[in-house]
C-alpha cells in the first residue's frame, strides 16, 4: 500500500548527500537530457507544422477547397449552380473556371503553361491570388482586351513586364485551305503573381473567362465552379453531400483529393521524424536505468535497514519509481516549458542566431520559404509531455524491482 514514507524516502534520495555527490550529478544529467529531447521534439513538430501549414496555404491560394465539375467535361448552367451552391451551410463564395493547356511564346522563347479563364470580381471569393499581385491587378483582366496574368517564373522565363505582348499556342487547330495550322493569339501582359510555389510560379495563367470561351470555344459553358469554405477541413464531407444534392450530370472533388500525394508525404515526413526525435528522449528516458541502478546499489544497507523493519517489497519498489518519477517528472515539465518558449519564438530566436554567426539556413534565391514558419498545437504538447512521461516511468521499473528482491543478510553481511 502506497503511504507518505515512501513519497519522502523518493525525494529524499533525489537530493545529493554525503557520498552519492556523483549519482546526484547522474540524476541532473537525466533530467537535463529528458528537458533537451522534449524541447526538440516540441520544436521541430512545432516548424514541420508550420511548413504544413504554409504549403497548404499557398496551395489553397490556386486550387479550390471544393470543385464542382461535369461528367461530360463541361458545366453548361453554372449561374443556376453558383445560385444554388450559395445557400449550403459552410460555403462563402464561388466561382466559374474555365482550365486548359497551351503553349507561351515571345520571340525565340517559349514555355508550356496551364490556361484558366477567370472572372476577377468572382475569383477573390476563391482565391488569394489578389493579395499575391506583384504588379498589375487582377481587375485589369478585361472581356474583349486579351490581357493575360502570368506567374513570376514564367513571366521571367519568357522576358516580360507589364505592357509587353506574349502569344498563346492553343492545342487546337484551324483547318484551312493550305492545312491544319495551329491557334494563335496574342495577349497582353496585366499583372504578375507570385504565389511562392514553383508549380504555380512557372506554369500558371490567368485570362478573362470570356476571352478563354472564345479562344477554347466553349461557348457559354465552363470547366467547372470552384467553391471556398468556412472551413477547408470540412470539404471531403462537403464533397460527399454535394454529390447527393446536386443533380446527375455533375462530380465533386476536393483539395485533399487533388493533392493527396502530396499532403500524404508531408505527413508521412513529419511522422518519421516524431519517431525519431522521440528515440533522443527515450535515450535519455532510459539513462534512469543506469541512474537509478547506481542509487539502489549504493543504498543497499538503507533498503536492508527498511525491509528489517517492516518494509514490503512493494513499498521499497515505491520509493525507486517516486525517484526516478522525479526526475522524469521535473524533465518534462521543464522540456515542456521550453519546448513552448522556443517554438513562440522561433521567428526571433533564429535570425538572432543567423545574425550571430553571419549565416542564413533558408536562403532566398534557394528557398521559397526563407524563414521557419511555426505553429504549435497545444495537443501536441500534451501528447509529447505524456509519452516522454511514460517512458521515464517504464525506465524506473527494472531497478525498482531489482530493489525489491534485496535480501536484507547479503546487503548487511560487509556493512
Amino acid at each position: 500500500m502506497f503511504r507518505p514514507l515512501e513519497l519522502y524516502i523518493g525525494f529524499r534520495y533525489t537530493r545529493a548527500k554525503r557520498r552519492n555527490h556523483f549519482i546526484s550529478f547522474i540524476s541532473l544529467i537525466s533530467m537535463l537530457g529528458i528537458a533537451l529531447g522534449v524541447t526538440a521534439l516540441i520544436t521541430v513538430i512545432s516548424v514541420m507544422n508550420g511548413f504544413e501549414k504554409e504549403l497548404r496555404e499557398r496551395i489553397l491560394g490556386v486550387v479550390s477547397h471544393v470543385t464542382v465539375l461535369g461528367s461530360q467535361g463541361a458545366v453548361s448552367d453554372w449561374q443556376a449552380v453558383i445560385e444554388a451552391l450559395g445557400d449550403k451551410n459552410g460555403v462563402v463564395g464561388a466561382a466559374p473556371y474555365i482550365h486548359a493547356e497551351g503553349m507561351l511564346s515571345r520571340g525565340s522563347r517559349v514555355a508550356g503553361t496551364v490556361i484558366r479563364g477567370v472572372l476577377p470580381n468572382f475569383e477573390g471569393q476563391v482565391s488569394t491570388l489578389n493579395q499575391k499581385m506583384l504588379a498589375g491587378q487582377l481587375s485589369n483582366l478585361k472581356a474583349g482586351q486579351f490581357g493575360i496574368v502570368l506567374g513570376k517564373d514564367l513571366a521571367f522565363a519568357l522576358g516580360v513586364g507589364i505592357g509587353d505582348k506574349v502569344t498563346l499556342i492553343t492545342p487546337q487547330a484551324n483547318v484551312t485551305p493550305i492545312g491544319v495550322l495551329p491557334r494563335l493569339k496574342r495577349f497582353t501582359v496585366t499583372g504578375i503573381f507570385e504565389i511562392g510555389m514553383y508549380e504555380y510560379d512557372s506554369a500558371f495563367a490567368l485570362i478573362h473567362l470570356d476571352d478563354a470561351a472564345k479562344l477554347f470555344r466553349m461557348k457559354d459553358a465552363v470547366t467547372g465552379v470552384r467553391l471556398r469554405l468556412d472551413d477547408m477541413f470540412n470539404a471531403p464531407r462537403l464533397s460527399r453531400q454535394l454529390v447527393q444534392d446536386l443533380p446527375a450530370g455533375y462530380r465533386v472533388r476536393d483539395w485533399t483529393q487533388q493533392h493527396v500525394n502530396f499532403f500524404r508525404a508531408v505527413k508521412m515526413e513529419k511522422t518519421v521524424m516524431f519517431v525519431i526525435l522521440l528515440l533522443i528522449v527515450a535515450v535519455a528516458a532510459f539513462n534512469l536505468v543506469s541512474t537509478l541502478v547506481m542509487m539502489v546499489t549504493d543504498k543497499h544497507a538503507d533498503i536492508a535497514i527498511l525491509q528489517t523493519l517492516g518494509s514490503s517489497p512493494s513499498s521499497i519498489m515505491m520509493i525507486f519509481i517516486i525517484q526516478g518519477g522525479v526526475i522524469g517528472v521535473v524533465g518534462v515539465l521543464l522540456g515542456m516549458i521550453g519546448g513552448v518558449s522556443l517554438a513562440q519564438n522561433i521567428d526571433t530566436v533564429i535570425p538572432a542566431i543567423e545574425n550571430l554567426f553571419n549565416t542564413k539556413f533558408l536562403a532566398p534565391d534557394v528557398y521559397y520559404i526563407s524563414e521557419l514558419p511555426s505553429d504549435m498545437r497545444l495537443r501536441d504538447v500534451f501528447n509529447i509531455g505524456a509519452i516522454a512521461l511514460a517512458l521515464c516511468l517504464l525506465a524506473t521499473l527494472y531497478p525498482a524491482w531489482k530493489a525489491s528482491r534485496t535480501q536484507p543478510a547479503e546487503a548487511l553481511r560487509y556493512e
